[in-house]
């Protein structure tokens, strides 16, 4: 049973009255951990209002509100005031309608993004996340499945809906007309994020190969000349540089241009 101590102490943030009894309802359900919700705002300025006299771990925000939207309420919220530590701020979890926010909620922070209707278990996985950020996951805790450091996630955009996807299981990226494919160990899917975007995000685990892939440096097993066919050809076709790519034993092509670069980055790995 959790103590006192144990609970999160939630505001939600929310303008409409009957978003914000559905979370109250679905929290009342929630365990392990549990939450109180200590106020409700239906604006960014009265959640202001509310934070100043009423101590919160987290922030539960719609993002779609009049005056000051949840994004820049959340970005203020990074900044704490002056004589104020970055701890003393509630951490944030969006709950909204609009699944396209997603990448901007993730770049200041945001420990969770859930889409109105939401789930029970979804909003319980949230709490849990919330305890693991503020250092609360118990050891052994059913609650929370994941370990206390979360591994390095891609959030993604596949045809409307969110996704994170840990970076280790990336193995390449590849644009495809308007669209970018990107293959994990498990899964294809097909993105709507821009090629160049998605290898800034992800930084020095990938290098590119073509003007139109990048592949995660750790799924790289050869580097050979090799007659390709297929959807594997370089411009023209015949005996080109490739890559080998685990697990799947996919070879992808590497332009004469980006050559130099991804035998500089094989060597970097050992490879």
């Amino acid at each position: 049973m959790d103590t006192d101590n144990e609970r999160l102490r939630l505001l939600i943030v929310d303008d409409e009255p009957l978003a914000r009894m559905r979370l109250r309802s679905l929290l009342a359900d929630c365990a392990a951990p549990s939450a109180e919700v200590v106020g409700e705002a239906g604006s960014a300025s009265e959640a202001l209002h509310l934070l100043a006299r009423l101590p919160a771990d987290a922030v539960l925000l719609d993002i779609h509100m009049p005056g000051i939207d949840g994004l820049e309420l959340a970005r203020r919220l990074r900044s704490p005031a002056p004589g104020q530590s970055p701890q003393a701020s509630p951490v944030v979890v969006f709950v909204t309608a609009h699944a396209e926010h997603a990448l901007q909620a993730f770049e200041i922070e945001a420990v969770d993004y859930l889409t109105k209707p939401v789930r029970r278990a979804r909003l319980q996985e949230a709490l849990g996340r919330i305890a693991q950020r503020l250092g609360r996951a118990r050891v052994g805790s059913s609650a929370v499945a994941k370990p206390a450091v979360d591994e390095p996630v891609l959030v993604v955009s596949d045809r409307g809906r969110v996704l994170r996807i840990p970076v280790g299981d990336v193995v390449y990226l590849r644009a495809e007309m308007k669209y970018v494919t990107l293959r994990t160990r498990e899964h294809q899917y097909v993105l709507d994020d821009a090629l160049a975007d998605l290898e800034q995000r992800l930084g020095a685990r990938v290098v590119r190969i073509h003007r139109n892939a990048v592949v995660a440096k750790t799924a790289v097993r050869a580097l050979e000349r090799r007659v390709l066919h297929g959807d594997e050809q370089e411009d023209g076709g015949g005996e080109a540089w490739a890559v080998r790519l685990a697990p799947h034993d996919e070879w992808l092509a590497v332009s004469r241009r980006q050559l130099a670069g991804v035998r500089e980055a094989l060597v970097g790995e050992g490879l």
